[in-house]
């Protein structure tokens, strides 16, 4: 079946943006004293929202540290979001084709609204997705679907012709929740044996590879 519509994520999806990520926070544990981690270690860190992250970074300091560690990620990272952070190679082609067909788009990421508003618009302005949304509280995180319905609800487009397509077990487990084909992309920070164990109808290893699985 080909899809009508797409359901990106972001992080490790369209965007790079793991040095920023691990920067930030190692940043932040290196100013309140505690043990900082390697960049590779931020890979299995991230996709469940900041506070699962910040929750990781700090193991068994969590519950000593939370409540200071977290403000202050925010802040820096919000200072320092795009100081490394780029489009995987050929990402921008393909929404550019995407678009050229006549394929609604949108993005939808457990990071918090206002960073990925803010770095869709800086990386990606250019691209008219029907919505974009991070997480917010009063809407449940990814894999819960209830904000992939609501997009494709926007969309007017059945879930099972949406592609929804990201780089881990969160994205796909979105994609069978809410109905839709989950599609994972091997580039970004989990790899292709964590899409094929979580159900990926399909897992690409370069953006043009989408192509295939959107209607003509």
């Amino acid at each position: 079946m080909q899809s009508q519509a797409i359901l990106f994520d972001l992080d490790g999806t369209l965007l790079d943006s793991l040095g920023d990520i691990a920067g930030a926070l190692n940043h932040t544990l290196g100013a309140f004293g505690l043990p900082q981690h390697e960049v590779d270690a931020y890979r299995e860190f991230v996709g469940e929202g900041v506070e699962q992250l910040v929750d990781r970074a700090l193991g068994v300091h969590a519950a000593a540290h939370r409540a200071r560690v977290l403000p202050a990620y925010r802040a820096y990272y919000r200072e320092h979001i795009a100081v490394h952070t780029v489009p995987y190679p050929g990402v921008g082609e393909l929404l550019a084709t995407l678009v050229a067909r006549g394929v609604p788009l949108c993005v939808l990421s457990n990071k918090p609204d206002d960073a990925t508003r803010t770095l869709v618009a800086r990386f990606f302005g250019d691209t008219p997705f029907v919505q974009v949304a991070g997480h917010k509280a009063d809407v449940p995180r990814k894999p819960d679907p209830t904000a992939a319905l609501a997009m494709a609800a926007v969309l007017g487009v059945d879930p099972s012709y949406c592609a929804f397509v990201g780089d881990s077990n969160i994205d796909m487990q979105t994609a069978a929740a809410a109905g839709m084909r989950g599609v994972g992309v091997s580039w970004g920070f989990r790899g292709r044996a964590e899409l094929e164990a979580y159900g990926a109808a399909a897992v690409i290893d370069e953006p043009a590879q989408l192509l295939a699985f959107i209607r003509p």
